[in-house]
């Protein structure tokens, strides 16, 4: 089940809930390991050649997201929360312009409750940067999660559960 909560003409807040037949403890690696964020994250058919986590506070993201095209779209943060198994807080920041300025910049917190044996996953974003060029990024990023989420239950599926 996926719920979003908070839309307007100029997404500022999205929250999505989950639940996936997998134990907390996968879900939440497959957050934290480069090797399984590569498999899942982004948008259906985007690939990740670049998938670099140091996953504590103060640590490091960066992903390049691959779209089908051929066009790459780089994206880096820094975690600021990893409470194992429970919560991730990071930022993310993309769509840098030719000054170095991002376009997008993002606080998500991402929460792990288990519910017997399951994972209920709410990932809430919080843009707190958004250049006017990134409308159609805002305007499509319920859908960009929800595809990334589908993703994640496969992986989840395939290496703990079943979907």
């Amino acid at each position: 089940m996926t719920t979003a909560a908070d839309r307007s003409a100029s997404v500022r807040e999205m929250i999505l809930t989950r639940e996936f037949d997998a134990p907390r403890a996968i879900v939440f690696r497959a957050w934290i390991e480069p090797e399984q964020m590569a498999r899942w994250w982004g948008p259906k058919d985007f690939t990740n050649p670049v998938c670099e986590l140091d996953p504590r506070p103060g640590g490091s993201i960066r992903i390049d997201m691959r779209a089908p095209d051929g066009a790459v779209y780089p994206m880096t943060g820094t975690f600021l929360e990893v409470v194992e198994p429970e919560r991730l807080v990071f930022t993310s920041t993309a769509f840098e312009d030719d000054d170095g300025e991002a376009g997008l910049e993002v606080v998500t917190t991402v929460a792990f409750a288990e519910c017997g044996g399951k994972t209920r996953l709410t990932v809430h974003a919080n843009v707190v940067h958004a250049s006017p060029e990134m409308a159609g990024a805002l305007n499509g990023m319920d859908e960009g999660w929800s595809q990334s989420l589908d993703r994640l239950a496969d992986l989840a599926a395939s290496t703990g559960g079943s979907r």
